[in-house]
């Protein structure tokens, strides 16, 4: 895969791949503001999908699990301006301000489409990415402000997010497990995301499922897999990424391993349901 990301400062990239597709899970940990120059993006939350094209403007909150999926599309390769918005600048920012925040700030993906003033801000950036010297941090720190500034124009419930510094505290594990188990993540995130130490959440966990996490988490998946084939009538090709698995070959071994049969066996049968 032909994938290159280029750095003006820690906090502002610019990606750029030419393969089928290239997919990731991720917990930000920074609010992270997008722009798409070209490609397509689909983002999957335990409570909703998105699908962004060239043109969109999004954010993403931190502390969001997501699997996200990047594909070229029409001949040009995927291609964004990613800006990290950080505890530590939105701490700088907000400083000066007497503000009331939200005791339940919204954590959904908030789109932005193609707004003239984001897009023109993010424009602004293209050029610095043909420097040979790195770009001054004052100049950064500018183009970040300017952002935060017009986010808090366009929308007047941003700063009910940005302004939020608070961690994820102890929660309910199963509730969190039973929304969030297709994501493939580290144990240690998922236990920092409850608001445990991994050694604490492999201890609750065994004690609530009376299973290793991965044991229930594969599990999970693959019954999701199932029913993705069998009742919405998908392809092992179109979901093996969606429900938690890296390649399709090590999906379809675990699928048949786990009822007997292989996937491709199941869409078989479902299609005949059908007829």
């Amino acid at each position: 895969m032909e994938f290159k990301t280029k750095y003006i400062t820690p906090d502002i990239k610019l990606s750029v791949y030419n393969d089928e597709l290239f997919k990731t899970e991720l917990l930000f940990d920074h609010h992270m503001l997008v722009w798409f120059i070209s490609g397509e993006t689909k983002i999957i939350q335990a409570e909703r999908n998105y699908i962004f094209k060239a043109g969109d403007i999004f954010l993403i909150p931190r502390n969001q699990l997501a699997t996200i999926i990047n594909y070229p599309k029409d001949g040009l390769p995927h291609k964004t301006v990613a800006m990290h918005l950080s505890p530590e600048r939105l701490r700088a920012f907000y400083a000066g301000l007497d503000l009331k925040i939200a005791a339940f700030p919204d954590q959904k993906i908030k789109s932005f489409h193609s707004h003239p003033l984001l897009q023109s801000c993010f424009n602004s950036l293209l050029p610095y990415f043909d420097l040979k010297e790195d770009l001054p941090e004052n100049i950064a720190s500018l183009k970040i402000s300017e952002a935060i500034s017009i986010l808090r124009t366009i929308d007047p419930e941003i700063d009910g997010l940005l302004a939020n510094f608070e961690e994820p505290g102890k929660i309910n594990i199963t509730e969190f497990m039973e929304q969030n188990y297709m994501f493939n993540m580290p144990m240690e995130r998922f236990g920092y995301l409850t608001g445990r130490s991994l050694s604490t959440f492999n201890r609750d966990f065994k004690r609530q499922f009376n299973v290793t996490p991965q044991k229930w988490l594969t599990q999970k998946r693959l019954e999701l897999a199932h029913y993705e084939i069998t009742t919405k009538k998908k392809k092992p090709v179109e979901i093996f990424l969606e429900v938690g698995f890296e390649d399709l070959s090590h999906f379809s071994f675990a699928f048949k391993k786990q009822f007997g049969y292989a996937p491709t066996e199941l869409v078989v049968q479902a299609g005949e349901g059908r007829q």
